[in-house]
């Protein structure tokens, strides 16, 4: 979550489809398109990773753009999101995200990625028939069905839109078949497909563990859930490299180059869009905190933080611009844009106070055809002439819960021990030494199951895999 802003407007329409096209893979009007929205888009998605990572990602980009024919056509950014996703738009923009970067170990499989999103370019692969709705996929109520309001449309869908989308199984084939024949082309190991595959697997378990506890953060779904990933699909990656008639390793996959490159990068969460800490949000810069009631999971984004509630509720915590009518005139003013034109009835419109912090809660149930559907709104100032807020929808019917009080009361300011407790981790690549083992090299990482992020970042079945002399990368508060 970034610094409050008024709000962006949805980009789930311009991110419809990956490779919707017709005619030639890239057609001028579609880069034109694409040239206009990368901006707006990295900007409601956290905005691009400068770097050296960046440049090497570009690199790598253009020499597969190159085997698969178009190179100098392509546009290729690093994205600053932990989330694991890689993505392409028409005009063959391609977006790679920090967090994918951070489990990927070669260049080899690096280049596997970017050869399959650009098999989705070339295939000119429509997938506006299997795309799912955001709302859907995110198991919000249909608000266009009921309110007609675009801005709750937004504040269900803009964070989480272009990681909604779906292609076929024939699509994920298709461009898995161009990508090993780019690969090759651009003199890499074919086998580093099925490998990266493998990689992405391991993560996403990695992610559903740490889902199966209660107190976890739910994160935006990756790329196993934008790309379907299943047993069949690795195999038959591993098929297809072993019918070009090259061993194993027969060409390189460089990975002691992309570890040079990745040495230093950023992992986990950005201090400028604040941290999801199990069902804790804490913002060091804004100098901010809440906690989400027990059964509730947060995701971070650059615009907001996404919550939601098993008993069906959702919403956000965001923030805007303060009106010179206060945290009342805020809350009125976010649920009236909310609700649009649809019927509705005020329940409850007062002011609290949350840890000496004055805020207003205002609390409405709106007429619907499927039903009543609450929605309540908490507004509280904010630093600088601006303001923050709790906005969340019950699913037709409910009723007013407690643990919407005990999220409104919960939001305070940090003290300054808190915000020096919040620091961002970096990805260090060290050698193993002979005195190392796995159990040492956990210890010395920067998480809560350090065992399992070491060997899930490493591509590992388990960190017992790991042999002295070998380089791995560790995750590391600064200075360690």
């Amino acid at each position: 979550m970034i610094r409050p802003k008024p709000f962006a407007a949805s980009l789930a329409l311009l991110l419809a489809a990956c490779g919707d096209t017709s005619g030639p893979a890239i057609s001028e009007s579609d880069r034109d398109v694409a040239e206009q929205q990368h901006p707006q888009l990295l900007a409601e998605f956290g905005g691009a990773y400068k770097g050296d990572e960046a440049a090497y990602l570009e690199r790598i980009g253009e020499k597969v753009a190159e085997a698969a024919g178009i190179g100098g056509q392509c546009k290729f950014t690093l994205v600053n999101t932990d989330v694991v996703n890689a993505f392409a738009v028409p005009g063959c923009y391609i977006y790679v995200t920090r967090g994918l970067m951070g489990i990927v170990n070669s260049e080899a499989e690096l280049a596997s990625v970017l050869a399959h999103e650009l098999g989705h370019i070339t295939g000119n692969h429509s997938n506006r028939q299997q795309r799912q709705s955001v709302l859907t996929q995110i198991g919000v109520i249909a608000v266009d069905a009921i309110t007609g309001s675009d801005e709750l449309t937004r504040m269900v869908g803009a964070a989480a839109g272009f990681f909604s989308l779906r292609y076929s199984r024939t699509h994920e084939y298709d461009a898995d078949d161009r990508g090993l024949g780019y690969l090759q082309k651009a003199g890499y190991d074919p086998y580093a497909s099925a490998e990266m595959l493998e990689v992405l697997q391991r993560s996403q378990q990695f992610q559903d563990r740490a889902r199966g506890d209660e107190t976890s953060a739910k994160t935006i779904p990756e790329w196993s859930l934008t790309h379907p990933l299943t047993e069949n699909r690795i195999a038959r990656a591993r098929a297809a490299a072993k019918k070009t008639g090259l061993k194993p390793d027969a060409l390189p996959d460089k990975a002691a180059e992309y570890l040079r490159a990745v040495d230093g990068l950023l992992y986990g969460d950005d201090p400028e869009q604040g941290f999801v800490l199990a069902r804790h949000f804490a913002h060091p810069v804004m100098r901010i905190a809440f906690e989400a009631p027990e059964g509730f999971t947060l995701t971070n984004s650059p615009q907001a933080v996404l919550i939601e509630g098993s008993d069906g509720t959702r919403g956000e915590f965001g923030g805007g611009a303060m009106p010179a009518g206060g945290p009342e005139a805020y809350a009125e003013a976010l649920l009236s844009s909310v609700i649009g034109n649809a019927p509705a009835d005020i329940v409850t419109a007062q002011p609290f106070e949350a840890h000496g912090l004055r805020a207003f809660v205002v609390q409405a149930r709106v007429q619907t055809q499927q039903g009543v559907v609450p929605i309540a709104v908490a507004a509280y100032p904010g630093d600088g002439g601006g303001a923050y807020h709790f906005l969340l929808v019950s699913q037709p019917g409910a009723e007013p819960q407690q643990a919407k009080t005990r999220l409104f009361g919960s939001f305070r300011r940090l003290n300054d021990a808190e915000v020096a407790s919040l620091r961002p981790r970096y990805i260090r690549v060290a050698q193993v030494g002979p005195a190392d083992t796995p159990q040492s090299l956990a210890s010395r990482m920067a998480a809560d199951r350090p065992a399992e992020l070491l060997a899930m970042i490493n591509g590992l079945a388990s960190a017992k895999e790991i042999r002295p002399g070998e380089h791995v990368k560790l995750v590391l508060f600064p200075g360690r």
